[in-house]
């Protein structure tokens, strides 16, 4: 474990600080709104693609992407090692994505594809939790277990699944989007 964490520059004994909470909460509710929407209009699909796309690269673009609004919100810049377990967390989500949702596109179930990308995004929010810290952890257990009851009870219609998350991802995101400066919070990785 140490080797791998040595390869993601990890330095052993070093503080981690949650900078940039406050623009992953408007991720979280950017990303809240286009699922809800996409929801509404999702019709046999569940969710209507076409917006979800559009909402979701756009959605990258105008927070994550947006300079102003990062320097506006962030704390301060993220750690290399932050940095590298978030590009491994995306990896890892779209890793899921493919082995938990794609069996079904052959059959086109679109519940089970979706329910399958609620998961694999509730999965990747895990390692997230040492670029935006614990409040991560419990975001990606309600998730996941959000979209596990989904998979594992179709009698619950998809929308109300969908709601739930959509409702979930807005409070987290109200919460880290409010954080205070962590700075004077900081945590250290277990070793």
């Amino acid at each position: 474990m140490s080797r791998l964490l040595t390869k993601l520059v990890y330095v052993e004994g070093e503080k981690l600080q949650f900078l940039n909470k406050r623009t992953c909460g408007i991720w979280l509710i950017w990303i809240s709104i286009v699922i809800l929407l996409s929801t509404i209009f999702g019709g046999e699909q569940q969710i209507q693609q076409t917006i979800f796309y559009i909402g979701y690269f756009g959605g990258l673009w105008l927070t994550v992407g947006n300079k102003w609004l990062m320097r506006k919100l962030s704390y301060g810049r993220p750690s290399n090692f932050q940095k590298r377990m978030s590009f491994a967390s995306i990896i890892i989500m779209f890793v899921l994505l493919v082995f938990i949702g794609g069996p079904y596109y052959g059959v086109h179930n679109y519940r089970m594809i979706w329910l399958g990308a609620f998961l694999a995004i509730g999965l990747h929010f895990f390692p997230f939790a040492i670029v935006h810290g614990k409040s991560m952890i419990v975001l990606g257990v309600l998730v996941s277990i959000n979209a596990l009851l989904g998979m594992q009870t179709p009698s619950i219609p998809f929308f109300v699944i969908a709601y739930i998350d959509v409702i979930v991802k807005v409070i987290v995101g109200l919460l880290l989007l409010f954080s205070q400066n962590p700075i004077a919070m900081e945590e250290s990785l277990p070793t």
